[in-house]
């Protein structure tokens, strides 16, 4: 796209109308390079409300009790005696993130962004289709709701109450919530859904699976965010390395942070996936409830070829550890047998689902890898805890028949934290690689019609490395539209 293409006239009216001004990637990637007459407005600006000036607030630096920016991004850091290693866990917090609580905002917009900024999306009169495992569509009707645009949330039927509460209280009309079958595993359902929604010509779909604007937010604003992270805990201790980033893949959005990392420091790209569907580790398939990591595919947007490892986590760990987080007779146990103090504690219980699994999946990589004290890895934890909080009542009564008591929380402990093994850990070769790319073929070629010469193009490095030019293009595309809107 060039650079001297121009935003419709009618965008740029509309957007002046309803008072937005767009923050660029490198705003939301450096925080500080914002301008204060913008960080002085933020300071009295709600930031759960459909403020215009939100939109500057989808960065991993808020403070929200200061409702500023920190100078690094929030961050926990998992206790020894935890995790049972000697490196150091790290684990950046989505739930700093604007509106819904957790980082896939930030998708949303850098998804959304490059339709206005090419004329393909007009919020005077499209509608966005946010299709998602339950965090995604949230972000989008957010940032929907700012530009004052009608969105529809596309989520299967089995995901948290709390997700559903939400979006209840976000859209136009409870229509604009459609629950497809299934759970997480359930994307192609998500997928037809959205063909059916596409035969309406006002209707756009924003299919985070397949959006570079998806793999290029978090390429450079997570990735850039880790890094600086990373960069302060060096400055504090020496001889550290960043050995790994570890992330569910999902949509592989936020996977996609590895690649600059891979890039700035040499570190392992560690993708994880729910070993109910080992689909990258096995060609596998089934049903989980790591709810947030949509499985059953192999993402588009997914850099398969410069992926290291992929560990397996079952959701029994993940339900197991977040209700031993969660839970009077866990919390207690924590504390009075593994030593945890109450700040390690609720440190820890802000980890949702995919939090805890992803927080397991570093731990067992270090494991396997002997890792020590002066190895970082870094991982997520992409939402807020808060939105499985009725999973608690409900895990109790399906698998401790209405009481969870400390011998319960001893048994979680033993199994899911210190018997973690390696059985479901793979080092990829090249061909492995390239197994898990050819798996892609089945739902983009043949299910989506993606041409084969484009699907095969991913295959190479050098496809990925040239869609870091559209970072530069985009954001002079975003200073020439709100010099036109003059917000």
């Amino acid at each position: 796209m060039s650079i001297h293409q121009q935003v419709p006239e009618q965008i740029v009216q509309y957007l002046k109308e309803r008072g937005v001004r767009l923050p660029k990637f490198s705003e939301l990637a450096e925080p500080w390079t914002i301008s204060k007459d913008i960080l002085d407005q933020l300071r009295s600006v709600d930031r759960h409300s459909a403020n215009p000036l939100n939109l500057f607030r989808v960065n991993w630096y808020n403070n929200n009790d200061t409702g500023q920016f920190n100078a690094t991004p929030d961050y926990i850091e998992i206790p020894k005696s935890f995790s049972g290693v000697n490196a150091r866990i790290i684990v950046m917090l989505g739930d700093q993130f604007p509106m819904i609580s957790a980082h896939k905002v930030l998708p949303a917009y850098t998804c959304l962004v490059p339709r206005l900024l090419q004329g393909t999306f007009d919020p005077t009169h499209h509608r966005a289709i946010w299709p998602s495992t339950g965090n995604y569509c949230r972000g989008g009707v957010a940032i929907s709701r700012i530009l004052g645009c009608r969105s529809v949330a596309v989520l299967p039927e089995g995901m948290s109450k709390e997700r559903f509460d939400w979006l209840e209280e976000w859209v136009t009309e409870p229509s604009d919530i459609i629950r497809t079958y299934g759970s997480e595993s359930n994307v192609k359902e998500i997928y037809d859904e959205c063909a059916k929604q596409s035969k309406d010509a006002q209707n756009v779909i924003i299919n985070q699976f397949a959006e570079f604007g998806n793999y290029l937010g978090h390429y450079y604003c997570t990735g850039r965010a880790a890094s600086h992270l990373f960069q302060t805990l060096s400055d504090e201790h020496e001889n550290t390395k960043l050995s790994a980033f570890v992330s569910a893949t999902g949509s592989a959005g936020t996977i996609g942070a590895g690649d600059y990392l891979k890039e700035h420091h040499g570190s392992d790209i560690v993708a994880v996936e729910a070993t109910e569907c080992p689909t990258m580790l096995h060609n596998g398939f089934g049903e989980h409830n790591i709810q947030g990591i949509g499985d059953k595919h192999i993402p588009y947007i997914h850099n398969v070829m410069n992926t290291d490892c992929i560990v397996g986590i079952s959701d029994q760990s993940s339900d197991g550890v977040y209700l031993l987080l969660n839970s009077d007779a866990g919390r207690n146990y924590l504390k009075s047998r593994q030593g945890l103090s109450e700040q390690e504690l609720n440190d820890l219980s802000k980890l949702g689902l995919s939090g805890v699994a992803n927080v397991l999946a570093a731990c067992r990589y270090a494991r396997h890898h002997n890792l020590e004290g002066d190895d970082i890895v870094v991982t997520v934890a992409t939402d807020s805890a808060e939105l499985y909080k009725s999973q608690i009542d409900q895990t109790i009564d399906e698998k401790y028949h209405g009481t969870f008591e400390a011998v319960d929380a001893a048994e979680i402990c033993g199994e899911h934290l210190r018997a973690i093994n390696n059985s479901e850990l793979l080092e990829l070769n090249r061909a492995e690689r390239n197994r898990i790319f050819n798996l892609g073929y089945y739902t983009w070629v043949e299910q989506q019609d993606v041409d084969f010469e484009e699907f095969e193009s991913r295959r190479s490095q050098s496809f990925w490395r040239s869609l870091h030019a559209n970072i530069e293009v985009w954001d002079q595309l975003i200073d020439d539209l709100n010099k036109r809107t003059a917000v």
